[in-house]
């Protein structure tokens, strides 16, 4: 049976995880977000989210924005590689509908899942 939790293995905790995504990733985009993702040893994939201030000013609108790729990465999980991801907003969206996040989402995970097999394939 397929689990959708979103344990701590799924995180990215420290520093460290972070930084190492930042070193030669390949990066996917949309028009609300980008994503830098690099391969990891694990056989699953690994989030990390950073949304800054400067971005989506108040705390109430960046967690709900959490919250939707939270449950966006739980539930398309098992269709991703094995790869650590970190997830930046490019702009100020916290107008936007969480129908359109999902969506915005859902294109961006088969994108990564795309270019990771082209570029094991290489």
């Amino acid at each position: 049976m397929v689990s959708l939790k979103f344990g701590r293995e799924l995180r990215l905790l420290t520093p460290g995880q972070f930084d190492n995504v930042f070193q030669l990733p390949f990066r996917v985009s949309s028009p609300l977000f980008t994503i830098l993702a690099k391969a990891n040893l694990l056989p699953h994939p690994r989030l990390g989210l950073t949304i800054a201030k400067k971005r989506v000013k108040l705390a109430v609108h960046r967690n709900r924005i959490k919250r939707c790729v939270r449950d966006s990465f739980r539930l398309h999980q098992h269709e991703l590689p094995g790869v650590d991801l970190v997830l930046m907003v490019k702009g100020d969206i916290s107008n936007t509908a969480n129908d359109e996040l999902h969506r915005q989402l859902e294109k961006l995970w088969r994108k990564i899942a795309r270019q990771y097999t082209a570029l094991q394939s290489v």
